[in-house]
């Protein structure tokens, strides 16, 4: 036992599972967790486990409904979900021709191909993974196991992970026991998540600042090239939320001692007064987060050295070597080399130990790390994945990827796979990290992506050729991503939102399309698609444009219902798999019939705070409701009520709109007591009759159009009181189906080829004539000087809208 602290400490009172729950002989116990969840345990020496474990932190389930059926040799429990049979006191295992022989667990499934049986030892060869360290550490096939499961069923063994004492330190368990949760879900994935949160814990909630724009680079920063950066940002209006320092911002050189990973004490050849840049960065709403690797000790030269070694009982000028598994040297490394360094500052830290490649070792790092960094605020750590329960762990690192389209692939693939563990909060290297080659067109992708994912997350290698720096690009480059960088800090209130629904209701940001539509997992084209959030889909784009054309040929689907292209405004009917041609600067993000977005209508400044000037995006269609969430986004306060949803309800009718904005839970003073509204109605044309009240009193709005959308200003709105407001008119609905014609006319547009043959490519293509005709008189206008080039490109989006 060793005091390291209220905040690692845990209760033994969640963990004690009720005795209604369970079944029990000399050798085994069953505890029947839901209807969908079984603890299974066997124990030789008849010695069962109730304290928590690096797994699981609670067993406090409400008893749910079972059956039992037994005799002196066997035992059937049975639930809504499965039925178990077992052979009493055997071992779980059977034998090579009958594997069940002693013990199967049997999905009772309405599909008869469903009804299959989970048994110890089950290959579990469709389950679809989703658990990794990071991208540039390999993984045992063991731990890379997930909750989703196209057979229906998933297991998590906690046999040999460590059990926690009351006060948090680690205690061994009895070797060659067994105990495995077995999740026998069937199609009911979304029920077996919130068993799995409740058995682990719900996934924290993290600090509304890491939702911004974050910046990192390998490369040496000081007093003067720091706040060459920062006002580089600030001249082009492009808002960060986070300073991420690289290992260069500590001591690395030092008498005997070069090139040092380990470090704790700022260089003060690079940062005279390291309490006053921070500062400085703080008063411009930027959060300072340092790279800390503990793996290489604790040198002599540390600023606070002789007062750990001291501590510690060692002689003062050797080198302290790190053990994370010794809760005396743990409490050293976070109260004598961490907590000073938050003492002028430091809002968090990047834990870059990889364990030495020993996943308890990297689990005990984050363990204690994440949790001391909870002890006065909201706790965050940025640090690669040591798989236990990553969801209570925010920040993931992906590690250090190669800069490259399959890298691309790759990384999106792992982030919507994440979902199949519960991990919404991934990071990845925008961009790529090393290597490659720099593409303008591959920087985009991998940014627009990164803003529609839970973290954005700059960070590149070393070296003066790799372009992370927006400006550091060509002008287009350069304001596609300034842009995009903007829209990021505008949709933290509906990030912040769906982080809330994550950490309170255990609905991931991140949601495969796969979870609804099976079949698409084995269909590269649009496996990659997901949900974000509540309100948007989206569909990445993963390939190169066509030079040609200069569009990239996208083909995804759109599940039921109907969508928006959120940037555009045009509407898919949903069921349908769809080619489209994106631009550069266009991207395939989806909102549903009736979606509201809300947004920050400030995007030029760092600050990620409760926005004074709101934006809302209502999609029409269907009537809907959104609920808002805010707090102060830093501190624990929300536990104790501070905190406070508005409700956004949206009646639609056709030609008459209303929205009713009203706080339903909470206590005021958490927002400003008066906030702007724009709301924002897509696809609306102008309302001949539009009305805004503050509770029963009529109030004077601006309103207007901006392109194919209808607007609402509303100035100094009280944020404790209902707002509504009605728009009405004739045929103010944009009926904007998005039609392939609308993509070639875009395409021929920008071609640069005579305006003549234009004319002439034009009144072929939108003819009546079939495209077999079409194709041939696309041929004929060779002779007309049409070069071979463009000719094939007609030809291929011949076959486009032949496929359409």
């Amino acid at each position: 036992m060793y005091p390291l602290g209220k905040q690692f400490e845990f209760s033994y009172d969640l963990t004690k599972t009720n005795d209604k729950m369970v079944l029990k002989g000399k050798r085994y116990r069953f505890t029947v967790l839901t209807e969908r969840l079984i603890r299974l345990e066997y124990s030789t020496s008849g010695t069962f486990v109730d304290s928590p474990t690096q797994l699981v932190i609670n067993r406090t389930f409400k008893t749910p409904e079972y059956k039992v059926r037994q005799d002196p040799q066997y035992l059937e429990i049975t639930t809504k979900y499965f039925t178990l049979t077992y052979l009493k006191e055997q071992p779980f295992i059977g034998n090579k021709v009958d594997p069940m022989k002693n013990l199967k667990i049997t999905l009772n499934s309405a599909e008869r191909d469903r009804q299959k049986s989970w048994y110890y030892g089950h290959p579990e060869a469709r389950n679809l993974g989703g658990n990794m360290i990071s991208v540039d550490i390999p993984i045992d096939k063991r731990y890379n196991r997930g909750l989703y499961s196209l057979e229906g069923f998933a297991s998590l063994d906690d046999s040999e992970n460590k059990l926690l004492a009351t006060d948090g330190t680690f205690v061994d368990r009895e070797r060659g026991s067994v105990d495995i949760y077995v999740f026998m879900y069937d199609k009911d994935f979304a029920s077996a998540l919130q068993d799995y949160y409740t058995l682990t814990g719900f996934p924290s909630m993290i600090p509304r600042f890491a939702l911004g724009n974050w910046w990192c680079r390998n490369v040496t920063y000081d007093d003067k090239t720091l706040w060459e950066l920062i006002k580089k940002f600030e001249k082009k209006k492009v808002p960060i939320s986070i300073m991420l320092f690289d290992k260069d911002w500590h001591i690395r050189n030092v008498d005997k001692y070069h090139d040092l990973k380990s470090g704790f004490t700022f260089n003060p050849n690079l940062f005279k007064d390291p309490t006053s840049t921070i500062e400085e960065l703080h008063k411009r709403g930027i959060k300072v987060g340092l790279r800390v690797d503990p793996g290489g000790g604790f040198y002599p030269h540390e600023q606070f050295f002789s007062v750990a070694a001291e501590s510690l009982g060692i002689n003062g000028s050797t080198i302290i070597k790190f053990d994370p598994l010794n809760p005396r040297l743990i409490d050293v490394y976070l109260k004598i080399f961490l907590h000073p360094l938050e003492g002028i500052g430091v809002d968090f830290f990047w834990n870059d130990y990889n364990g030495d490649l020993n996943l308890l070792n990297l689990w005990s790092t984050l363990h204690y790390m994440y949790m001391d960094s909870t002890r006065n605020e909201r706790g965050m750590v940025l640090s690669r994945n040591a798989i236990y329960a990553p969801h209570r762990y925010p920040v993931l690192y992906a590690g250090s990827s190669e800069i490259g389209w399959e890298q691309l692939k790759d990384v999106v693939l792992k982030q919507i796979n994440a979902a199949n563990i519960g991990v919404s909060w991934w990071s990845h290297d925008v961009g790529g990290n090393h290597g490659g080659i720099e593409d303008p067109e591959l920087y985009l992708r991998y940014l627009e992506f990164a803003v529609f994912s839970p973290i954005l997350r700059f960070h590149g290698a070393r070296g003066k050729y790799y372009k992370r720096e927006p400006w550091a690009w060509d002008v287009k480059t350069e304001t596609i991503a300034i842009d995009y960088l903007r829209l990021r800090h505008r949709l933290i209130p509906y990030l912040y939102t769906e982080s809330y629904q994550y950490h309170k209701y255990g609905i991931p940001l991140i949601q495969p399309l796969y979870y609804n539509f099976p079949w698409i997992y084995d269909d590269k084209l649009y496996r990659n698609e997901y949900y974000f959030g509540s309100q948007l889909i989206v569909c990445p784009i993963l390939e190169k444009k066509d030079t040609t054309m200069n569009r990239t040929i996208h083909r995804f689907y759109i599940p039921d219902g109907t969508w928006y292209d959120f940037k555009t405004g045009k509407k898919f009917p949903g069921a349908k798999k769809y080619i489209s041609f994106f631009k550069d600067e266009d991207y395939p993000v989806f909102a549903h019939s009736g979606s509201i977005i809300p947004l920050s209508n400030r995007s030029d400044y760092n600050n990620t705070g409760i926005a004074t000037d709101m934006e809302i995006h209502i999609f029409p269609g269907v009537s809907n409701s959104y609920t808002l969430y805010e707090d102060d986004g830093s501190t624990n306060l929300y536990q104790r009520g501070y905190y406070l949803k508005t409700n956004i309800d949206y009646n639609y009718l056709k030609n008459n709109y209303t929205v009713i904005i009203r706080p339903i839970e909470g206590k005021s003073g958490v927002i400003p007591d008066k906030r702007n509204y724009k709301i924002m109605f897509r696809n609306t044309k102008h309302a001949q009759d539009t009305t805004v009240y503050f509770n029963e009193q009529p109030v004077q709005a601006l309103c207007g159009v901006d392109g194919n959308d209808f607007v609402v200003y509303i100035k100094d709105a009280p944020t404790v009181s209902q707002i509504t407001i009605n728009c009405k008119g004739q045929d103010i609905e944009i009926d904007a189906v998005r039609l392939i014609n609308d993509d070639v006319k875009s395409i021929l547009q920008d071609l640069r080829i005579e305006t003549y043959i234009k004319e002439k490519i034009d009144a072929i293509m939108f003819s009546d004539i079939s495209v077999q005709k079409k194709r041939i008189e696309i041929r004929k206008l060779r002779k007309k000087g049409l070069s071979r080039e463009y000719m094939d490109l007609f030809l291929k989006l011949l076959q486009y809208i032949a496929e359409v």
